[in-house]
């Protein structure tokens, strides 16, 4: 199948390459010239394992091609996807306006039938707005080309979404067409093989879906975080409670790990615009509200541990923290809303020195500081170091923000040695606390007992 992706962004590119790998011909735009050439070039512009070498060996094949020309990706093509950006609006919705002008562009182009699909996270509503747009350009060239709009929502986790795309646990496939819904059925079929995992509904509810999958898994780690906080309070551990909790089949393990809050492109802007959804409809949508509160205020939680391990705010100052960990989540370098951004600016502000490490995404955590401090205040509070081991080098205390595999294992003894403060804040709950406290470390996780040095 000839298939056109608008937007080369980390969802158009993983599909189109998940796409191409599997023998359709892939034709990925995007109006950004820069991103473009350096596909062509074959850099790949967002951190993904594995995508180089699918993005690699399906360029030379020919199967997957890079295009900033609307006119030779509609021609191209007897399937469009919509893979732009819907970032949050000023007041918490969804902004539509690259997806409404990528429809236009398509209506003012398409000379023969074409399925149009939805594969951005998109506000309920959508697709009859995207419908819309593309007849209207349409009806201003008094042409009467057939099309259908499907609404095919991702389900993709940063860091594993290769494997995601290609053995999903559903395809979730929104139509009010039967012939787009047979072309849909034939484009997923190499990725069904094993059982039936494609699942049709009308568009609306297909819309609905991703925000309420997306809600669902947020709300269960404010859930868990709020209770980590109270397991403190009670002297009790969160880890042992999640344990008990999990073997509930009614509840399950996924999602129940308390920690700093989450972060990245997906989670808070569903929130936020599904919570302008149900307001737009008069209807107030009170646990994701709470889920949003308590997740902003669980981005403090490591700050307010160090100034009280020191004693107060005034403490802080000039005191060198050790931070392993920038991106939100591991196997990625996406900073968008990482807890590591509002930790680093509550220690910039008490005057602390950091010294920081992340296997990848350094240079994005270093650009968006940069561009929220300026880069003379980055310079004077924070050193980017080039390992693990360099980050603890003349640092006080350790704290744990991103769980790469890297610092699963650390030699507690040797960082004992190094920080003057011997101790390690875990915002991620990786470390054993007798262990750290054993190796002559004190020990701070979120919702556990407090460790003081052997």
């Amino acid at each position: 199948m000839k298939i056109t992706i608008i937007g080369t962004g980390y969802v158009g590119l993983v599909s189109g390459a998940c796409f191409a790998d599997v023998g359709n011909t892939v034709l990925c735009l995007d109006v950004n010239d820069e991103k473009i050439s350096m596909l062509k070039n074959g850099v790949i512009p967002i951190h993904e394992p594995g995508l180089d070498t699918m993005v690699e060996r399906n360029a030379a094949a020919g199967r997957l091609l890079f295009s900033t020309s609307y006119d030779e990706a509609i021609a191209h093509a007897e399937c469009v996807f919509l893979a732009v950006g819907t970032p949050p609006d000023e007041d918490g919705s969804a902004d539509l306006t690259h997806i409404l002008a990528a429809a236009r562009s398509i209506g003012q182009r398409i000379e023969q039938p074409v399925v149009v699909v939805d594969k951005s996270t998109v506000p309920v509503g959508t697709a009859d707005k995207v419908r819309a747009a593309i007849q209207g350009e349409l009806d201003k060239r008094g042409s009467k080309v057939a099309f259908s709009v499907v609404s095919n929502p991702e389900f993709l986790k940063e860091g594993a979404a290769i494997e995601d795309f290609m053995r999903p646990d559903r395809i979730v496939v929104g139509s009010d067409d039967a012939n787009a819904t047979r072309l849909m059925r034939q484009l997923y079929a190499p990725f069904s093989r094993n059982h039936e995992k494609l699942v049709e509904m009308d568009v609306r509810s297909a819309e609905l879906t991703k925000y309420a999958a997306n809600a669902m898994l947020a709300t269960r780690i404010s859930f868990m975080n709020e209770l980590a906080n109270l397991a403190e309070l009670l002297g009790a551990d969160i880890e042992s409670v999640r344990h008990g909790m999990g073997l509930d089949p009614r509840i399950g393990s996924q999602f129940l790990y308390a920690g700093m809050g989450y972060g990245g492109s997906c989670f808070p802007k569903d929130v936020k615009a599904l919570v302008k959804t149900g307001a737009a409809h008069e209807q107030t949508l009170h646990i994701l509200e709470a889920t949003e509160r308590v997740n902003d205020n669980q981005k403090n939680v490591l700050f307010k541990k160090l100034c009280r391990f020191y004693g107060g705010v005034e403490q802080l100052k000039d005191k060198t923290i050790a931070l392993w960990g920038l991106s939100f989540k591991p196997n990625t370098d996406d900073m968008r809303e990482a807890p590591s951004l509002i930790l680093l600016k509550e220690l910039f502000a008490a005057g602390c020195r950091v010294r920081a490490y992340d296997p990848v995404a350094s240079s994005e955590a270093l650009r968006v500081l940069e561009r929220d401090h300026g880069a003379v205040h980055v310079e004077e509070m924070l050193t980017i170091c080039s390992s693990a081991t360099a980050a603890v080098d003349n640092a006080d205390v350790l704290v744990l923000v991103t769980e790469w595999k890297e610092f699963r294992a650390p030699d507690f003894r040797h960082l004992a040695q190094t920080l003057r403060g011997k101790a390690i804040f875990d915002g991620r709950n990786i470390y054993d606390p007798a262990e750290v406290a054993a190796a002559g470390l004190s020990y701070e996780g979120i919702g556990r007992i407090s460790r003081k040095a052997a």
